[in-house]
């Protein structure tokens, strides 16, 4: 069930995003080519889904969540634009083909992942994309700006690089990873509820703690993949963590241990979604299928 969700899900969200591509003119051409070639190279367009399901748990329709999908994504490209830049985590491949700046070059890769950051916000506000009241807009941009920046992804990014090479404990890389990775997936759910015109509080809270759990073990299963895996099943370098010495969850409990941990979080993740009826199954789906994926 979750491969037709995924397929029906990813051509709404590659419809939408491929509309925000056009250049304005023939002297930006290029930056836009290096920004459609950075979110529109594939990808499991994970955070998206999560915003749609999200937004179909509580009533909604999946195109009210067409902007905040098409937010998320681009915030999340652009993370991985910037990250596999020298500076950082240096990475030549990404998706199968070569990362943005060796497509381009460092300096238009610079560019467009800021144009593509700057794009999420616009996406949030597009009438086009999603038909939400001025207060709903004005909740979903203050989401996605904590949750995309220094107090949440680009925070944990920072305290990826610090760690290149130190010994941490499970707490303080629980800490690193609920901001690097976990707090975009938080905003995708929280985005995607706020989408359906019918989030209560109490539903949110539901919805925060399946999304805390989920957003750890989206992480945790990367870390296993990145020993079990290979290269061509990635679609990005296989054993980067291992050999730039970056703390890692198998590393720290073992490769078994992780895999239980994974395990374990999913079931928290389910365990949260008790007072949801059917219309949640895709978010229930979706948790199982983080764990379970291959890349």
């Amino acid at each position: 069930m979750i491969k037709a969700y995924q397929a029906s899900s990813q051509a709404r969200v590659n419809a939408a995003l491929d509309s925000l591509f056009s250049a304005p003119s023939a002297e930006l051409a290029r930056l836009y080519e290096a920004m459609r070639y950075s979110v529109m190279n594939g990808g499991k367009r994970v955070r998206p889904l999560l915003a749609y399901a999200a937004c179909e748990a509580l009533g909604g329709q999946p195109e009210q969540a067409n902007g905040a999908a098409c937010a998320v994504e681009l915030i999340h490209a652009y993370s991985l634009v910037h990250d596999d830049l020298p500076a950082m985590d240096d990475d030549d491949l990404r998706r199968g083909q070569p990362t943005t700046h060796k497509a381009f070059d460092e300096a238009c890769a610079i560019l467009a992942g800021d144009g593509l950051q700057s794009l999420a916000f616009s996406a949030l506000l597009d009438p086009r994309l999603s038909d939400l009241d001025a207060d709903t807009r004005l909740t979903m941009v203050t989401t996605l700006a904590q949750a995309a920046g220094p107090a949440g992804m680009v925070g944990g990014q920072a305290i990826d690089l610090g760690a290149v090479g130190r010994k941490l404990d499970q707490k303080a890389l629980e800490y690193m990873h609920r901001h690097k990775t976990g707090a975009l997936i938080e905003a995708s759910v929280k985005l995607g509820a706020l989408a359906s015109g019918h989030a209560q509080n109490d539903e949110l809270r539901a919805l925060q703690t399946y999304a805390q759990a989920i957003g750890l073990a989206f992480q945790v299963q990367d870390d296993i993949l990145d020993v079990e895996s290979d290269t061509a099943t990635l679609g990005k370098r296989q054993g980067a963590d291992i050999a730039r010495d970056k703390p890692t969850y198998p590393a720290l409990l073992g490769l078994d241990a992780a895999k239980a941990y994974a395990l374990e979080l999913r079931d928290q993740a389910l365990h949260a979604l008790r007072p949801f009826d059917a219309c949640a199954e895709p978010l229930r789906d979706l948790a199982r299928y983080i764990v379970e994926r291959r890349s």
